[in-house]
């Protein structure tokens, strides 16, 4: 199976976001729910495919888009490649399968992505394993065709890829493993302040874009980094629709929403507005159990 977006400009952009919104405000969050029940299993799906699954991708990747192509066999970069899962900037979780993923790459760059947003562009996604391969955008028509002959995937692939160059978020990974560790954001963002090496301008501006986010939507992203290297990628979908489950009664994600991307005055006004206010009891309530609203994979 290819799987390549239908313009030019992004892969997934993180669309059916305002439509669930609107949904949300209207007091329908049964209905939204179904939407996520369809989406999960789509992304164990996916994931569990037994022939090859090949997303080509270029241009920006967020959201639904992230679901349909890094659980894929084989995912090819283009030179547009922009990836990112800034769910936490709009009263969020980082999901359709990051609980999996985010873990699973290197050090402690799962839980950077996770809690500050920023993208991984073309070379960094290949190091970090979100990419398994980088084919030239320009190549993309040709490789379409090639993999629809009779050569292996493998084979068709091997012979496009090239070097992505070097991976930028190399010159920042032992801070980012060394600063980004540790089960506590509080303690984070600590270290990002007390930071007084080469790095203490890029730690900065770390602390400053975490300081923007939902500080309930960062405790429940780091316990999520956390936990989910230990658990099946079942369990991580599990606890993905436990936690949307109680983000769709909140008051983060509407109000996130809201401030990014329909009144677009980028002040979102948080509850809790502190990460000191944000209960560990608040926190585990989005991972406890639904009892028969569970998600059961097929």
């Amino acid at each position: 199976m290819i799987v390549r977006a239908a313009g030019e400009r992004a892969f997934s952009a993180g669309g059916d976001i305002r439509a669930l919104y609107e949904q949300g405000r209207a007091g329908r969050q049964l209905e939204m729910l179904t939407f996520w029940r369809d989406e999960y299993p789509l992304n164990a799906y996916i994931k569990r495919y037994p022939k090859p699954y090949v997303a080509l991708i270029d241009g920006i990747v967020m959201g639904g888009g992230v679901g349909v192509s890094v659980h894929g066999s084989h995912r090819v970069a283009g030179d547009r490649f922009s990836f990112a899962m800034p769910e936490v900037g709009i009263g969020f979780f980082p999901d359709v399968g990051a609980t999996w993923f985010l873990p699973r790459t290197p050090g402690e760059l799962g839980t950077w992505c996770a809690l500050t947003g920023d993208r991984l562009r073309t070379a960094d996604a290949v190091t970090a394993g979100i990419a398994t391969h980088h084919v030239r955008s320009d190549r993309f028509g040709d490789l379409i065709d090639a993999l629809c002959g009779n050569v292996s995937v493998d084979a068709t692939l091997a012979a496009f890829a090239e070097p992505p160059g070097d991976a930028p978020m190399n010159a920042q990974r032992a801070t980012i493993d060394r600063l980004f560790a540790g089960d506590r954001v509080e303690n984070i963002l600590q270290r990002l302040d007390a930071e007084t090496g080469a790095d203490r301008e890029w730690a900065a501006g770390a602390a400053a874009t975490i300081r923007t986010k939902s500080p309930l939507s960062l405790k429940i992203a780091l316990a999520q980094v956390r936990r989910g290297k230990d658990w099946s990628f079942e369990d991580c979908m599990a606890h993905e629709f436990r936690i949307v489950s109680r983000i769709v009664y909140g008051q983060d994600f509407y109000e996130g929403v809201r401030a990014v991307i329909v009144d677009k005055d980028n002040a979102p006004r948080w509850k809790p507005a502190t990460l000191a206010d944000v209960a560990e009891t608040e926190v585990e309530r989005h991972f406890a159990p639904l009892g028969a609203e569970e998600l059961v994979l097929p």
